[in-house]
């Protein structure tokens, strides 16, 4: 993609594809359905998890997984209500960069 991805714009995406899980994910699925939409590695993706997880966006939980522990993330309250806040701007923003590009904005 030629466009950066901003560091709001990583935290929306990180936290929509966890949201979709009821019960959490972890890191590599996290960084394969990221990847459906934009291009990122993983030493991009955990300082962004561990940055959400501060801003108590995510809670982590560990489980065993065929007899290796697993580091889950899962979307908190707080996490769920920054990820409609973005939702929103992403909407209003998008909307005006269509426009842009299909001719202009309408005064």
């Amino acid at each position: 993609m030629v466009f950066n991805t901003g560091a709001a714009l990583l935290d929306a995406i990180v936290l929509a594809v966890v949201s979709q899980e009821k019960e959490g994910t972890y890191g590599y699925k996290i960084t394969h359905d990221v990847r459906r939409a934009i291009e990122v590695s993983e030493s991009t993706l955990y300082p962004v998890l561990r940055r959400l997880q501060k801003d108590e966006c995510l809670e982590v939980y560990d489980k065993q997984i065929d007899g290796r522990n697993r580091r889950y993330y899962k979307v908190t309250a707080r996490g769920v209500a920054q990820l409609d806040l973005y939702r929103t701007e992403w909407k209003s923003y998008s909307t005006k960069i269509n426009e842009l590009f299909e001719g202009g904005i309408s005064v």
